[in-house]
């Protein structure tokens, strides 16, 4: 599986370096996929002449449906913290623990 996972980026990055200022994390993996397996049921393209195409059909695939470009980030990345009794999330959030007490009062009737 990793060597087809690999056999599959080859692609991806030689159609994004073809597009200056397109880097690979645009090109999708689930397209790349479907285009390499469409090739494969279809046996085309196999006997290829001397020219050798980097982009090749798989790779107008991958050009077709770039999604677009994500913005720059501004801020970093955080990991959230799960909630707990610590004071975490700083002095304004209240995460003390109380005691709750349930009563039940059943009602019978007497016939």
């Amino acid at each position: 599986m990793l060597t087809v996972y690999q056999a599959l980026r080859t692609p991806m990055t030689d159609a994004t370096a073809s597009v200056p200022g397109t880097t690979p994390d645009r090109a999708g993996f689930l397209t790349v996929l479907a285009a390499a397996r469409d090739q494969l049921v279809l046996a085309a393209g196999v006997i290829t002449g001397n020219d050798i195409d980097l982009v090749g059909v798989i790779g107008r695939h991958i050009l077709a449906r770039l999604p677009p470009a994500q913005r720059v980030r501004t801020r970093g990345r955080i990991v959230k913290r799960a909630i707990s009794t610590y004071d975490a999330g700083g002095p304004a959030i209240d995460r003390a623990a109380y005691k709750a007490t349930i009563s039940i009062n059943m009602l019978t009737r007497i016939p």
